[in-house]
């Protein structure tokens, strides 16, 4: 696959931190950035909004992807998330939004963050990590990131309410047959449980620059 830059995957399940080191990576490899998992947020939304079940065929949606659906404010909710995984379990939607992804990648290269870059859409990818952390650290990290307070009544209730939506999640990603959430054979594996952000970046930095033979 020709390309114009490296190309770099970053995959993994919601909430690990992925998003954040691949927006970083991106800065510092002065490298333009694509969230491939708000692309998928944002069919489950059209099939929401337009009162249909997202495990129904949502091919339309993905077709009709405009800028204005991608930059939506609520495309971060549980019941979106769930949605995104429905509408990614179905072929004809990840094969609509295929070419979306390597069209943005082929000009310049692109770091790209999902669940499936390095397996399925950049098996050639320059670079492939694989970002993860326990159900119980994301589910934490969604309900801050949502702008929860850990102090709130409720909050220990809504933090383990997340923590079952994202294994529920998992399982569907995991499970599905069409491009599952796996780890490529090639892939560097960072547990983030444990580290801060800088700390996952200066690990991802130096594996990508190693590879890339900077």
């Amino acid at each position: 696959m020709k390309r114009g830059g490296p190309v770099i995957a970053v995959d993994g399940p919601a909430a690990a931190g992925k998003g954040t080191l691949a927006k970083r990576l991106a800065q510092a490899l002065s490298l333009p950035y694509l969230d491939t998992g708000l692309l998928y947020r944002a069919v489950g939304r059209l099939a929401l909004d337009a009162g249909q079940d997202p495990a129904a065929p949502a091919e339309a949606f993905a077709q009709k992807l405009s800028p204005e659906d991608l930059a939506r404010t609520d495309l971060r909710a549980p019941e979106v998330a769930q949605a995104a995984s429905k509408v990614a379990a179905q072929p004809a939607v990840r094969q609509a939004l295929v070419e979306t992804q390597r069209r943005f990648a082929g000009e310049r290269g692109a770091v790209l963050d999902g669940r499936d870059i390095g397996t399925v859409i950049f098996p050639d990818a320059d670079v492939k990590l694989f970002i993860t952390a326990s159900p119980a650290t994301r589910a934490l990290r969604r309900f801050l990131q949502l702008g929860g307070d850990q102090s709130a009544p409720n909050a220990q209730a809504q933090v383990a309410e997340m923590e079952e939506a994202l294994k529920v999640r998992d399982a569907a990603d995991s499970g599905r047959k069409t491009a599952p959430l796996q780890v490529a054979v090639d892939a560097q594996v960072i547990e983030t449980d444990t580290l801060s952000a800088e700390d996952v970046l200066a690990q991802a930095l130096a594996f990508a620059r190693r590879r890339l033979g900077q």
